[in-house]
């Protein structure tokens, strides 16, 4: 039987070592910290087919400039005279084009429509982690903001996602759980959303169930490389041997990589999120405040909100106010019944999205270490993309046909 080392315990790394046990490979992950914490935790919980459009888009980059003058905004660059960020930002401008958008339009919604299936298939298994398809409303303030949001919702119909236009008056009637200040909006009918703690938890416990071993605070140091592959993992807690390796280490990928001579252009995308529990008063319907870009999920009796991308180092663990204040605002602008406060610091949390510059993730074997598959820079989409990633992860490996069309997301 193969044995597959997965590097990175995150929601990709976990959703790759379910695909692969169930076919029956010996699976190990490795992960550095104790596995309770990462972005697959604090994320908005949305699995979004209606994200068909990645971050590197027209004029994504002229916004973004305006941005960055504003301490609150919900997009920054963090400038720094750094060679990784100069040659990332040169990636992210030559691929903020209508070819690029229109290439990787169709190829991001069949993998989200892949993940939501496997979501599915997960929920008709269990219930603990709260799936459920309200979809997701694109609320807007401005009649700018609305011709941008509709523009992208006609694009999504055309791609045969349900797509509902709604007027002021039609946003209230749908969303009855608190008053909306907004002009209008677009409603995403595909869409779903989750618990990611909760679903975290099911998805360790089937790994345990299908004897999976999780090395957990574990740091991988080192490789050993024969015949053009990985032949074993050197860590803080010995060396292991392995046929097949899983990059998996999000934001730390690139780090990694390296040790493998591989260059991965990686940068985290910083974001913030806070929860709020036991809230009989909250907006029922997931929601993307489109000015603020604030995330907002309900989820059984708590709510969630998030936002921000700070596009920064994995060092960079101070948590802005003034970012975090802008989440705030936005959320009491559109939904001024909530009163929402500023959350403390220990509530408050925050973690790193792995962004590549052309805006899709990485799910790919490697050109030159024939065992080595890498899969990361799903930016704010992991938790959306993770199982189609994983089956994927396993059809590579077992060379079996990909589910959907790969050649988008190569390294």
């Amino acid at each position: 039987m193969k044995k597959v080392s997965i590097i990175g315990g995150g929601i990709i790394g976990l959703c790759s070592a379910y695909y692969l046990a169930k076919e029956g490979y010996e699976v190990v992950v490795f992960d550095k910290s104790d596995m309770n914490d990462g972005c697959s935790y604090g994320n908005a919980g949305m699995i979004v087919p209606s994200h068909i459009i990645p971050l590197a888009q027209p004029g994504m980059i002229a916004q973004g400039i305006k941005w960055m003058f504003d301490s609150h905004s919900p997009f920054y660059v963090k400038p720094r005279l750094n060679l990784d960020l100069m040659k990332w930002g040169l990636q992210f401008y030559k691929h903020a084009n209508y070819k690029h958008v229109e290439k990787a339009m169709p190829a991001l919604r069949d993998l989200s429509l892949l993940s939501k299936e496997l979501y599915q298939d997960f929920a008709r298994q269990n219930s603990s982690f709260f799936y459920e398809e309200k979809g997701l409303l694109m609320l807007f303030k401005t009649d700018k903001t609305g011709i941008e949001i509709e523009h992208e919702g006609i694009l999504a119909e055309r791609l045969g996602l349900q797509v509902d236009f709604l007027s002021k008056a039609e946003v209230s009637q749908l969303e009855k759980g608190t008053v909306t200040d907004v002009i209008g909006g677009v409603h995403y009918k595909s869409d779903a959303h989750i618990y990611p703690q909760k679903f975290m938890q099911f998805i360790k416990d089937e790994l345990n169930r299908m004897n999976v071993k999780i090395e957990q605070n574990t740091s991988v140091n080192d490789f050993v490389l024969k015949n053009n592959k990985v032949a074993e993992i050197i860590t803080d807690k010995g060396t292991f041997t392995t046929d097949e390796v899983v990059l998996a280490a999000g934001s730390w990928s690139p780090y990694i990589a390296r040790k493998l001579n591989i260059n991965i252009s990686i940068l985290p995308g910083k974001g913030y999120s806070f929860t709020l529990k036991d809230q009989e008063h909250k907006p029922t319907i997931p929601s993307i405040l489109c000015e603020g870009k604030v995330a907002v999920t309900p989820m059984n009796t708590d709510i969630r909100f998030g936002g921000t991308m700070e596009i920064t180092h994995t060092n960079d663990i101070k948590i802005n106010q003034n970012r975090l204040q802008g989440i705030v605002n936005s959320i009491n602008d559109f939904y001024p019944e909530l009163k929402i406060e500023m959350p403390k610091e220990e509530d408050t949390w925050f973690g790193f999205r792995p962004c590549t510059p052309s805006g899709m993730p990485i799910i790919a074997r490697d050109k030159k270490l024939k065992n080595l598959t890498v899969v990361t820079g799903h930016a704010m989409m992991g938790l959306s993309l993770a199982p189609a990633t994983g089956k994927i992860v396993s059809e590579i490996i077992a060379e079996k046909p990909a589910s959907v069309n790969t050649q988008m997301f190569q390294l």
